[in-house]
């Protein structure tokens, strides 16, 4: 398992749609254990494959850690999600996102839904949710629509977040080019891997 960096608005690529998981091999199960690692690390409740910049349908949960610090972790992996179901009633939520660091808003969301996926060894399944858990799943294939809850916002405060990461990108972006360049990743001839 590995950290992986999470992109930041206004990075484009959290705008892009995902394309589904052809087959949940390897590959995509050592992704999933990664997105877990950097979910918490981070720390959150979510992740989706779209904010580490990885063009597949995976998102990672784990609500347990956050509705009471003491109990174990449940972790929850998802290939291929899509909802299936949602309710007529909503709930509000407080959401935040690891992509729009330290920034919170309250988002009207169905209460309940039903998804159906791929689980990490390949087995289609469903999961009916509710409360947190519920939210997070919408938030998370948001993500992979290239939806970011600031969408579900007044179009006032989602173009104020926007300039105001959008400006914060552009004051990093002098100090990046003055940084060392890092050492180029091993080639595909020489067996490495580029992603």
């Amino acid at each position: 398992m590995s950290l992986r960096p999470i992109i930041i608005l206004p990075d484009q690529r959290l705008r892009l749609v995902a394309k589904p998981v052809v087959a949940v091999d390897h590959g995509v199960r050592t992704l999933m254990d990664d997105m877990l690692e950097t979910m918490y690390d981070a720390p959150g409740i979510g992740l989706a494959a779209t904010q580490i910049a990885v063009d597949q349908r995976v998102i990672v949960l784990d609500v347990a850690k956050r509705k009471d610090e003491g109990t174990a972790r449940e972790p929850m992996c998802f290939a291929n999600p899509e909802i299936l179901w949602a309710s007529e009633e909503l709930s509000v939520y407080e959401e935040g996102c690891l992509s729009i660091p330290e920034y919170y808003e309250e988002v009207e969301r169905p209460a309940r839904v039903r998804v159906g996926y791929f689980d990490r060894e390949g087995r289609r399944c469903e999961i009916e949710a509710d409360g947190l858990l519920a939210t997070c799943l919408q938030h998370e294939i948001d993500h992979l629509d290239g939806v970011l809850f600031i969408d579900h916002i007044s179009r006032l405060k989602r173009e104020r977040v926007v300039k105001k990461f959008t400006k914060a990108a552009k004051l990093e972006a002098p100090e990046r080019k003055r940084a060392p360049k890092p050492e180029r990743a091993a080639s595909a001839s020489s067996g490495g891997e580029i992603r």
